[in-house]
């Protein structure tokens, strides 16, 4: 399904906390850096998640969707109504805390997207950022990939590399990485908005 506003494909985003990314996305779409977007709704899963106030700002709809003791896929089931129900095609994560069940995987195979602080496959899961700093490299960065069962696998969109300054503590290293999440995400969203890509592997190749 497509909006009905010039074709835009409806895009929601998941967000648990400060919605960094999400709102460099959603400006990134309102300044037409990402043609045939339009973000339709910011779900999370806390209702006290600063970003759905950023999101609100910008005339975007928001929703809270509480775990409240429930299993995963039950929660998961809920989110997926409300994304279906606004005619969501995209899901982009950005921030959001919870590892999402194979339900969801399935659902949405091939329409949702992840951000991750490093340059995957190199340190997935938590504190990429002191990992890399812990193991001493000197480049780390970002990866926008496909979200598949694997723990941050599924193929890689798009990555953008980072000095790993010899000074660098963890907080230091991710707040340059950050910068160049904010450009990576918008990149990759518009690329998947355009359809001109084709998955070989774990590699998406542009057309």
């Amino acid at each position: 399904m497509s909006d009905e506003a010039g074709g835009a494909r409806r895009v929601g985003i998941l967000i648990s906390g400060r919605g960094s990314n999400m709102t460099a996305l959603a400006d990134a779409v309102a300044e037409g850096r990402v043609p045939g977007a339009r973000i339709r709704i910011v779900l999370s899963d806390r209702p006290r998640a600063a970003g759905l106030e950023a999101a609100r700002e910008r005339g975007i709809e928001t929703a809270v969707v509480e775990r409240r003791g429930r299993t995963r896929e039950e929660h998961e089931r809920e989110i997926i109504e409300a994304l279906q129900g606004r005619g969501v095609e995209l899901v982009c994560l950005a921030g959001y805390m919870r590892l999402l069940s194979p339900c969801f995987v399935g659902e949405f195979r091939g329409r949702l997207l992840n951000i991750h602080p490093s340059l995957l496959p190199a340190f997935p899961g938590l504190d990429a950022q002191r990992q890399a700093v812990e193991h001493g490299v000197r480049v780390s960065g970002c990866t926008v990939h496909f979200v598949d069962e694997t723990l941050d696998g599924g193929p890689i969109v798009t990555q953008r590399a980072v000095p790993v300054l010899d000074t660098d503590t963890p907080d230091d290293l991710a707040a340059r990485i950050l910068v160049e999440e904010h450009k990576a995400y918008a990149e990759a969203l518009a690329l998947v908005c355009s359809g001109a890509y084709e998955i070989h592997g774990r590699r998406v190749l542009k057309r």
